[in-house]
């Protein structure tokens, strides 16, 4: 019979808090199982393995991202919504790398698959932001990779100690997002 309270969103999010913690490669089940009081085979009643734990720790963390972003950007418009966005999505991958980290490489089963919803929710939102520029739609794709590769890469080497120079991080963030502005307006 399984735990009391424990149930697959428990699970899930336990393991999302405890890649955040030690870094999505050292979620083990059996650190997981530990976390929550459970032996490592009560865990394969809620999830079907390490694999299916680290994707729907994806799922959750693209829908997090999403919420954050797209909340941010409610009522903005042109840089204050790219602003809004790129420090939201800032925050959320420094705050929670380890279960950013699980949405890298992983591809959504079908249309329907809780991760390609949430990318999809993410996506909306950076392409709202894009929609206060003067960007044409053969352009957009273009347009969400760069701003997506801007804000993965600060983010990602931020979370991961790689700025160890002694220029401030939020001045260079600040840099980063008027690049950004001028470049998107230059279109």
């Amino acid at each position: 019979m399984p735990r009391a309270g424990l149930d697959r969103a428990a699970v899930v999010a336990a393991g999302a808090a405890l890649a955040d913690e030690v870094g999505l490669a050292k979620l083990t089940m059996g650190a997981l199982a530990e976390r929550v009081g459970v032996r490592t085979p009560s865990l394969y009643k809620h999830v079907d393995g390490q694999e299916d734990l680290n994707r729907r720790i994806a799922a959750l963390a693209l829908s997090e991202a999403a919420d954050a972003v797209g909340g941010a950007i409610q009522g903005r418009a042109g840089r204050d919504a790219l602003a809004a966005a790129a420090r939201a999505f800032r925050a959320f991958v420094v705050e929670h790398p380890g279960r950013y980290a699980a949405t890298i490489g992983v591809e959504p089963a079908g249309p329907d698959d809780p991760l390609a919803v949430a990318s999809r929710r993410l996506l909306e939102a950076f392409t709202a932001v894009l929609r206060g520029y003067e960007i044409g739609e053969s352009d957009m794709d273009h347009a969400l990779r760069m701003l997506r590769s801007l804000c993965h890469g600060f983010a990602m080497l931020q979370a991961t100690d790689g700025f160890r120079w002694s220029t401030d991080i939020d001045e260079s963030f600040e840099w980063l997002i008027a690049f950004a502005d001028r470049g998107l307006r230059a279109m």
